[in-house]
């Protein structure tokens, strides 16, 4: 059983900044985002995550429809990206353009980014508010209902955000998901 706040980012405190390459071919900086949105969802994942496949339609979705309320999500790819790997740069822009993301898909290179958050697997979302301040973090669960209950706490956690109310869904402890795929 893995405890979330025990590594990474404790829930409450600053989140790290980040500078890292977009599939936009732009540097996106954490803090640019905190300057324009009231919500910053963190999102680790990776091209091959059967999990964050099956979430891309509803993930789209919450972005199209939380985006003009001030809540934005930011895709970060931490995996190893060798060239067969199926994570690289380019693949990643690929897969953005096949799977029309509206939202930044963005190449944490150095997975630096990815173990101050404490991220471990894809999919798992990091809630900040406008401050940087971690407010909430989500992996995926091992129950059959996982992809529907991940989303829907998702939702209702970006609401109480929105509203300037504290986060008050649980931080699962049992987590599955695809592995993030760690430089040797």
């Amino acid at each position: 059983m893995v405890v979330m706040e025990d590594m990474g980012t404790p829930i409450g405190s600053y989140a790290p900044d980040f500078e890292v390459p977009g599939v936009d071919d732009q540097v996106h900086h954490l803090a640019r985002y905190m300057e324009k949105y009231q919500v910053i969802g963190v999102l680790f994942m990776g091209n091959q995550c059967p999990y964050v496949i099956e979430l891309l339609e509803d993930l789209k979705q919450l972005q199209q429809e939380r985006e003009p309320q001030g809540m934005t999500l930011v895709g970060m790819n931490a995996n190893q990206g060798s060239k067969n790997s199926g994570e690289n740069f380019e693949q990643m822009k690929v897969f953005a353009q096949d799977h029309q993301l509206n939202f930044p898909y963005l190449r944490d290179v150095t997975q630096d980014v990815a173990k101050s958050f404490g991220a471990t697997q894809t999919p798992e979302l990091f809630l900040l508010n406008h401050e940087g301040r971690l407010c909430y973090r989500r992996g995926m669960t091992k129950e059959q209902s996982a992809v529907k209950q991940w989303i829907e706490d998702i939702r209702g956690a970006i609401a109480q955000m929105l509203q300037g109310e504290p986060v008050t869904y649980p931080i699962p402890e049992s987590l599955v998901g695809t592995p993030i795929q760690w430089r040797s």
